[in-house]
């Protein structure tokens, strides 16, 4: 009886994966909303899932710019609860051999975008305790291997929103890398011969 009561339980495991998402995607692209950029992103979002939760931090990221968009995720993701699925999309090197990854941070959250420098923030301040590389013959949109130019719609909002609504679990993303990223260099605090040193981060 008990053999067959383990038997049971690890079956339910594999076939209806764990999930410790909660159903929230929040999405950060430098997009703009002037054209159906995002509305797409959120459609293939709803194919997978339509009791997921989709949530914009902004898609005003300045085009191309990194550093804002590792600020932006540093300054609003601490306040979204555990589990949440982060997309970020400022990508300027979509199309090259950049890895697309989904960093998991030490506070049980996810990060899925470009490996670019975009979670530089993220991985200083909320640590990370795993990433993934995604492995796009199996996390990616159905019928769109022709596209290399809208990972954010093909590739990072499918993953993301399978993971979220526990169609996925983390470990089947893709294989696990080291547990670093892409960092953006910056001029830390500091303080040399009487002369004060360091970022300004941005400009509200």
């Amino acid at each position: 009886m008990k053999r067959l009561l383990g038997s049971l339980v690890f079956a339910l495991f594999f076939i209806f994966p764990a999930s410790a998402q909660n159903g929230i995607v929040v999405f950060q692209t430098d997009f703009g909303l002037k054209d159906g950029a995002v509305s797409a992103m959120k459609g293939v979002a709803m194919g997978v899932s339509p009791a997921l939760k989709l949530f914009d931090l902004s898609h005003e990221i300045p085009p191309y710019n990194i550093w804002e968009a590792s600020y932006r995720l540093y300054q609003t993701a601490d306040y979204w609860p555990k589990g949440t699925v982060f997309v970020s999309v400022v990508d300027p090197g979509v199309g090259t051999s950049r890895k697309s990854v989904v960093v998991q941070t030490k506070d049980g959250n996810f990060f899925v975008g470009p490996d670019n420098g975009s979670f530089t923030l993220i991985a200083e301040t909320m640590g990370i305790k795993e990433v993934r590389e995604i492995d796009e013959t199996v996390n990616r949109r159905p019928g769109s291997g022709g596209s290399y130019t809208f990972h954010g719609r093909d590739v990072y909002v499918y993953t993301a929103a399978r993971l979220a609504a526990g169609k996925i679990r983390f470990e089947q993303v893709g294989r696990l890398l080291s547990r670093k990223v892409e960092m953006i260099g910056y001029q830390k605090p500091s303080l040399e011969n009487g002369t004060i040193k360091g970022n300004i981060p941005i400009l509200d």
